[in-house]
C-alpha cells in the first residue's frame, strides 16, 4: 500500500471514530412525527408538541407531555409517551398515565394514551380496558368516537337481540357469549364454531345490530375467503339489516358506509394504500367479522386482524375439538376454548341438520396410513391455504400413481353405478336420483366424470350431470338450475365445496372421488349436504341423513367417526310398479274368472275386457324393457335376462319361471322412457294396482289400501269447479261411498285408475300424504316380535314398556305419534285408536294399557314418555321463556336443560326444576335465576306440554 493510500485510510478511521453516535430519542421521534402526519396530525401548533403541565409527583409538580393531539373546544384526545427506539414502548406506561391525570384536571377530560418507540406502540383507554398494541395512531374522528363511548355506550347482556334476524337459541347464546366476552372479561376477540348451515351469517348480523344499537361500533368489516360467499354475506344484510349502508371497498374510490365487505385477498390490496397516507387507518373499523376462520387464512391475513384496532369475531365451521392453536392465538384464547361452540351432534338433535351417515365403498385403493393429525404444523398450514382447486398442488406430496386410478373408465363406473343404482338416496318415490354432489380432482376430472354419466345414461341428452366449476363457465347459472329441486340436473361435479356459492337443501348425497388434506374444507365439504329439507320424500317424508361415498379414506384421514348409513333402501316407484304390472299379467292368464263384471256397475261406464287389459299391460311391459339401452352398465350387467324380452311375443304368455326372472333381474334396469308424470299419479297407479291384485288373490282389500283412494275421491270432488274434475264427478262420489268397494272387479278398478289418474296431480298435499303413508306401511317389510333379554326377568309393566318402546319408535311416522312427538294436541280417536294397535300388534292386554294409563297420567303421557318430545317441539314450547327477555348464559344453560330433560322424557313436572341437574346451575333452582313472571310462565309451559298428551 503506498503512503498516499495509508494517509487516506488514517483519516477515514479517524471521521468514524469522531463521528457522533446515532440520536435513537431523534430517530425514535422522526418516525412518530411521520406515522402521526399521516393519520391527519399536522403538529403545526404550538401546543401539539412539548406540552407544558402541572401536577405531576414530582418536587417541582411540572413536565411536559411530548405530544397531545386536541380535539375540538380544547379537549385533549390522547396523549403520546415518546420513549428511545432501544427502549421498550410499554417503559413509559406509568408516566403516560401521571400526564393523562394531569390534562385531565387541568381540561376536564381525560385523553386516551399512546406509549410509542417509534415502532412499536401501544394504546390505552384505561377507563375501558388493559393497553393493546396497534399498528399506529388513529384519526381525530375515531378518536372522538372512543371519547363519545364512555358515555353514550350501552349494556350488552341485557339489550335484546332481534330474534327476526336470528331466532334459534344457539344464536342467542352465540351472541350473549360474545356479549359477555366483552363487556364483562374485557376481550377484544372471539370465535364461535358453528357447523354449515346453522346460521352463522345470521348470528354475525345480529350481533353487527346489537352492537350498533348498543353505540359499541359504528363501522363493521365483513371478510370471507371468496368472491361468491361474499355475495350471499352481502344478500343476507341487505336482506336482515336494511338500514345499514353496504359498501365494497374494492370497487368505490371513496367508500362511505356502515358495513363493508371485502375478501381477504381484496383487503390487502386496498389497505395497502401508500406509505404515507393509507387508505384507512387502525381506528376506521370497530368490528371485524371473518368468516371461515381457519388456519390457513389466520396465517396468510393475519395482517389485516392485527392492522385495525377492533373488536375481531372469527366464524368457523370446524369442529371445536379440530380447530388448532394459531386460530386460538390470532383471536386472543386459550387453546380448546372458543367463546361458542354449537356441534354437529347438538345442530342435530335441534332438527337444524341431518347427521352425515357413510355407505361401504368396495373400490378403495390402498393407501398409506397416514392421518391429518400427524401433519406437521408446516404441512398443515399449506394444504388449508391452498385454493379450493389448488389439487395438483395438494397432491404433489402423494406418489405419482396414488390417484391414478380415479381417472379409470371402469373406476368411475363402478362409483355411478353404487350412487345410481345401488346405495344413493331417490326421490320421487325412488324414481329420481336425488341431487348429488360429486367431488372430483379438478375440472377436467370433472368433465371426465360427467362423459361417463352421458355415456351410461343417454336418455338423458346430457342433462342429468353437470360440471360446475369456475373453468367450466357460467358457474352461476349451472347453481340456480341445481338448485330447482324437481328439475335437471339432479347431479353436479365440482372440485370444491358449493356451499361456498349457495346452499341447496335438497342434497343427499355426497360422493368424494378425491382425496382432501385441508380440514377445514372438509367440513365444508360435508356441510353440502347436512341442511335440512322438509317433505323431500313426499308429504310428510322429510329429509333424515346425507349419504357419504368417501372413495380415498378421507373420513379415517381426518379420524371421523360417522354412523353407517342403512343397508337396504326402499325399493324405487318405478320397480313396484313394474313388478306389480307384472304380477297382474300373469294372474290374468291364469283367472280370466275373477274379472266378471257385475250388471249394478254399468251406470258408471264399460270397463276394459280381460283381453285387452292383458295386451295393455303386456304391451306396457313390453316397451320399458325394449327401451332399457346396453349402453348402461347395469343393463349389460343384465344383458341375458333383458335380450329375450325385447321381443313383443315374448310377452304373449309369461311362465311363472319367466316371471320371477324378469322380477329378480329386469325390473328396476333404466330405461330411456322417461315418465315424467307427477308422483302422486305414479303412487296412485301403484295403489290402484295392488287392490286389483287383492281381487285376483281372493283377499279383501285391506283399509289402509282403500283409504287413500277415498281420500283421494273426496278431495277431487272439493275441487268440481275444474272441468276436468266435473267430468269424472259421478265416479268420483261412487269411489268416496264405502258401498262402492264391496263387490268390485279389477276391471272396474283398472277403469278408475284411468279415469282419476290424469287429476291426481291436483290433490292436496294431506292427501299426497296419506298416498305416501299408505304405500311407506305397504313395504315397511315383516314386523317381529321384540325380545328384550335384559327385562325377562323383570315385571309385567317393565315388560310392557319395553315392548311398547321398541314398538313405538319404530313407527314415529304415524300421525297420533307424530302428534305426540311434536306437542300437538291429541283427541280422543287418536288414543283409542293407538290402545286399539298396541293391543292387536301383541304389544299388551288391555289391562297392561290400563295399569300404564293410571301410572303416567293418561296413556298419551306415557306412549310420550316413551318417544321423547321433539327438541323443537320442546323448544317452540319454551319460546315464550327464551324471548321474553335477555338471557344470561346461565339462564340459556338452564333452559337447554329443560329441552334436553323434555327431548328424552316427553314431559316434566315443575318439581323437577327443584332438583339436580338443576340446582347445579342454580341451587335455588329457577327462582335464583329468573323474576317471578318468568318461573310462572316456564311452570305454566311444562303444564301445557303435558296436557297437550292428554285427550281433549
Amino acid at each position: 500500500m503506498s503512503s498516499t493510500d495509508c494517509q487516506a485510510a488514517r483519516e477515514r478511521a479517524a471521521r468514524r471514530r469522531d463521528a457522533p453516535a446515532p440520536d435513537s430519542h431523534a430517530a425514535g421521534d422522526d418516525a412518530i412525527d411521520r406515522l402521526l402526519r399521516a393519520a391527519g396530525w399536522p403538529l403545526t401548533g404550538p401546543d401539539d408538541t412539548a406540552f407544558p403541565i402541572t401536577g405531576l409527583p414530582t418536587p417541582q409538580g411540572k413536565g411536559y407531555v411530548d405530544y397531545v393531539l386536541w380535539g375540538d373546544h380544547r379537549k385533549p384526545l390522547a396523549i403520546v409517551e415518546a420513549r428511545h427506539t432501544r427502549r421498550s414502548a410499554r417503559a413509559g406506561r406509568q408516566r403516560a398515565r401521571q400526564c393523562a391525570d394531569c390534562l385531565e384536571a387541568m381540561t376536564g377530560q381525560r385523553p386516551l394514551i399512546y406509549c410509542t418507540n417509534g415502532r412499536d406502540h401501544w394504546f390505552w383507554d384505561d377507563r375501558t380496558g388493559p393497553p393493546r398494541a396497534v399498528r399506529g395512531f388513529h384519526r381525530k374522528d375515531e378518536l372522538e368516537r372512543l371519547i363519545e363511548r364512555r358515555t353514550r355506550r350501552q349494556p350488552l347482556t341485557t339489550a335484546a337481540i332481534d330474534t327476526a334476524i336470528a331466532e334459534r337459541p344457539h344464536q342467542h347464546r352465540a351472541i350473549r357469549r360474545i356479549a359477555e366476552a366483552f363487556e364483562q372479561d374485557r376481550l377484544r376477540g372471539a370465535l364461535v364454531s358453528m357447523p354449515t348451515g346453522t346460521g352463522k351469517t345470521r348470528t354475525a348480523i345480529a350481533l353487527t345490530d346489537l352492537l350498533m344499537r348498543c353505540h359499541w361500533i359504528k363501522r363493521t368489516l365483513f371478510l370471507a375467503d371468496r368472491a361468491a360467499q361474499l355475495q350471499r354475506a352481502a344478500a343476507a344484510f341487505a336482506t336482515h339489516l336494511p338500514g345499514a349502508t353496504l359498501v365494497d371497498p374494492a370497487k368505490d374510490a371513496a367508500p362511505e358506509g356502515n358495513v363493508y365487505l371485502s375478501t381477504c385477498p381484496a383487503a390487502l390490496d386496498w389497505l395497502n394504500g401508500t406509505d404515507d397516507a393509507p387508505r384507512f387507518g387502525p381506528g376506521h373499523f370497530d368490528l371485524v367479522i371473518v368468516d371461515v376462520a381457519h388456519r390457513g387464512i389466520c396465517r396468510q391475513y393475519r395482517a389485516i386482524f392485527s392492522y385495525f384496532d377492533a373488536l375481531l369475531v372469527g366464524l368457523t365451521a370446524t369442529p371445536k375439538e379440530a380447530i388448532d392453536r394459531n386460530t386460538y392465538d390470532v383471536f386472543g384464547l386459550a387453546v380448546g376454548v372458543p367463546t361458542d361452540a354449537y356441534g354437529l351432534d347438538e345442530a342435530i338433535a335441534d332438527h337444524h341438520l341431518v347427521p352425515p351417515r357413510t355407505v361401504s365403498v368396495p373400490v378403495q385403493p390402498q393407501r398409506e396410513g397416514i392421518r391429518y393429525d400427524d401433519l406437521s404444523d408446516m404441512e398443515k398450514d399449506r394444504q388449508d391455504t391452498l385454493e379450493w382447486d389448488d389439487d395438483n398442488a395438494a397432491d404433489a406430496s402423494a406418489p405419482e400413481a396414488a390417484d391414478a386410478w380415479l381417472h379409470h373408465q371402469d373406476a368411475v363406473d363402478e362409483m355411478i353405478a353404487l350412487v345410481m343404482e345401488g346405495r344413493g338416496h331417490r326421490v320421487a318415490g325412488g324414481d329420481w336420483i336425488g341431487k348429488t354432489l360429486i367431488f372430483a380432482r379438478n375440472h377436467d376430472h370433472a368433465r371426465f366424470i360427467a362423459g361417463r354419466f352421458d355415456a351410461n345414461y343417454p336418455q338423458y341428452k346430457g342433462e342429468l350431470a353437470c360440471v360446475i366449476t369456475y373453468e367450466a363457465g357460467q358457474t352461476q347459472t349451472l347453481v340456480d338450475a341445481f338448485s330447482v329441486a324437481d328439475r335437471m340436473p339432479r347431479i353436479a361435479i365440482s372440485a370444491g365445496p358449493l356451499d361456498i356459492e349457495i346452499a341447496v337443501p335438497e342434497v343427499v348425497n355426497l360422493v368424494f372421488f378425491r382425496r382432501v388434506r385441508s380440514r377445514t374444507r372438509f367440513w365444508r365439504m360435508v356441510g353440502c349436504g347436512t341442511r335440512p329439507c322438509q317433505d323431500l320424500y313426499g308429504p310428510g317424508q322429510d329429509k333424515q341423513d346425507v349419504l357419504v361415498f368417501d372413495f380415498c379414506r378421507n373420513l379415517a384421514f381426518f379420524n371421523v367417526d360417522a354412523e353407517a348409513a342403512a343397508q337396504t333402501l326402499p325399493e324405487p316407484l318405478g320397480r313396484r310398479v313394474f313388478r306389480a304390472r307384472l304380477e297382474l299379467l300373469t294372474r290374468l292368464q291364469t283367472r280370466p274368472a275373477a274379472l266378471s263384471v257385475q250388471e249394478a256397475r254399468a251406470s258408471y261406464g264399460n270397463p276394459p275386457t280381460p283381453a285387452t287389459l292383458h295386451d295393455d299391460i303386456a304391451q306396457w311391459l313390453h316397451r320399458q324393457v325394449a327401451s332399457m339401452s346396453t349402453d348402461n352398465f347395469a343393463v349389460r350387467a343384465k344383458h341375458r335376462y333383458v335380450c329375450p324380452y325385447t321381443r313383443r311375443e315374448a310377452w304373449l304368455h309369461l311362465s311363472p319361471a319367466q316371471a320371477e326372472e324378469l322380477a329378480e333381474h329386469v325390473s328396476g334396469l333404466p330405461t330411456t322412457l322417461r315418465d315424467d308424470s307427477d308422483e302422486a299419479a305414479r303412487r296412485f297407479d301403484l295403489l290402484m294396482l295392488r287392490l286389483q291384485l287383492c281381487v285376483l288373490r281372493g283377499e279383501p282389500a285391506p283399509e289402509r289400501l282403500k283409504t287413500p283412494v277415498r281420500s283421494v275421491a273426496k278431495a277431487l270432488l272439493a275441487q268440481t269447479c275444474h272441468p276436468a274434475v266435473r267430468d269424472q264427478a259421478g265416479w268420483l262420489a261412487a269411489l268416496a261411498e264405502e258401498g262402492w268397494w264391496s263387490d268390485t272387479s279389477a276391471l272396474q278398478l283398472e277403469q278408475a285408475r284411468r279415469r282419476l289418474r290424469p287429476l291426481a296431480h291436483l290433490i292436496d298435499a294431506e292427501t299426497r300424504r296419506q298416498l305416501a303413508c299408505a304405500d311407506c306401511a305397504d313395504t315397511a317389510g315383516p314386523t317381529s316380535e321384540i325380545t328384550v333379554t335384559a327385562c325377562a326377568d323383570g315385571t309385567g309393566s317393565e315388560r310392557f314398556r319395553a315392548k311398547a318402546r321398541g314398538f313405538l319408535r319404530a313407527r314415529q311416522h304415524l300421525p297420533t305419534l307424530r302428534k305426540l312427538r311434536h306437542n300437538e294436541p291429541l283427541t280422543a280417536t287418536d288414543l283409542a285408536g293407538l290402545e286399539q294397535m298396541l293391543v292387536a300388534d301383541g304389544i299388551g292386554s288391555g289391562e297392561d294399557i290400563d295399569r300404564a294409563r293410571r301410572a303416567s297420567g293418561g296413556l298419551g303421557v306415557f306412549v310420550r314418555g316413551l318417544i321423547g318430545l321433539d327438541r323443537a317441539a320442546a323448544t317452540a314450547a319454551l319460546s315464550g321463556i327464551i324471548g321474553s327477555e335477555a338471557m344470561t348464559t346461565d339462564q340459556r344453560e338452564f333452559i337447554d336443560l329443560v329441552i334436553t330433560h323434555l327431548t328424552g322424557h316427553g314431559t316434566m313436572d315443575a318439581a323437577r326444576l327443584y332438583a339436580s341437574p338443576f340446582t347445579d346451575i342454580a341451587p335455588q333452582g329457577p327462582d335464583g335465576l329468573f323474576a317471578p313472571v318468568t318461573v310462572d310462565a316456564l311452570v305454566t309451559a311444562l303444564r301445557q306440554i303435558k296436557a297437550h298428551a292428554v285427550a281433549t
